[in-house]
C-alpha cells in the first residue's frame, strides 16, 4: 500500500489533487490518501482530517484573525504525519501553509512534493531557498519554471497545466470576434 498525505486549501488545489490521484490510481493498485482536501478529493476516497475550507483564507486581516486556528491545524497535521508517516507528502499550492509543513516532514525523513510552484518568477524569488529546504520535488505547471528551479538546483518536473487539455487546439475565431 502506498500512503499519501495531501494538503490543499482551495478549490483549484482540490481539482488538481483529484486529477493527480486519478493518475496515481492508474499506476498504483493499493493507494491510501489522507489530509486536507475538499469534495473532489473526498470522492477519490481521501480521508479528510480537516475540511479544506479551514485553510481558505484571503488577505492579511483574515489570516491574522484566524492565525491561532491555522497554527493549531498545522501542528496537529505535523503530529499526525510524524506519528503515522506517509510514504510521500504532497502539498498542493497554499505555499504559506504547506512549505512550513513540508520542511518539518522532510526533516523527519518523509519525502515531500510541492505541486504548483509558488510564483517565484513573478515575486518573492527569495522563497526559492525555503522551497529547496522544504521539498524533494516541485511539480511545475508552466514549462519556463523548470529553468528557474534548475538554476537554483531544485529538483523539479514540468507536468503541465491540466486545464490546457480542455482547450481546443484550434481557436474559434468567429466566436471570439462575436464576444
Amino acid at each position: 500500500m502506498l500512503r499519501v498525505g495531501i494538503v490543499t486549501g482551495e478549490p483549484s488545489g482540490d481539482m488538481l489533487g483529484a486529477g493527480l490521484i486519478s493518475e496515481l490510481n492508474k499506476r498504483v493498485k493499493n493507494l491510501s490518501i489522507e489530509g486536507i482536501g475538499g469534495e473532489k478529493l473526498a470522492k477519490k476516497n481521501m480521508s479528510i482530517l480537516f475540511p479544506m475550507e479551514k485553510l481558505s483564507v484571503i488577505g492579511f486581516t483574515e489570516v491574522l484573525g484566524r492565525y491561532f486556528e491555522l497554527k493549531r491545524i498545522r501542528e496537529k497535521l505535523i503530529k499526525h504525519f510524524l506519528e503515522n508517516p506517509p510514504d510521500i507528502f504532497i502539498g498542493i499550492d497554499a505555499p504559506d501553509f504547506n512549505l512550513f509543513l513540508e520542511k518539518k516532514l522532510r526533516k523527519a525523513g518523509i519525502r515531500t512534493v510541492h505541486y504548483v510552484s509558488p510564483s517565484v518568477w513573478a515575486w518573492r524569488e527569495s522563497r526559492i531557498k525555503k522551497i529547496k529546504e522544504s521539498v524533494d520535488l516541485i511539480l511545475n505547471l508552466f514549462p519556463f519554471e523548470t529553468a528557474i528551479y534548475n538554476e537554483f538546483n531544485v529538483p523539479n518536473k514540468y507536468v503541465g497545466h491540466p486545464l490546457a487539455d480542455k482547450l481546443s487546439k484550434e481557436p474559434d475565431v468567429n466566436f471570439s470576434r462575436n464576444k
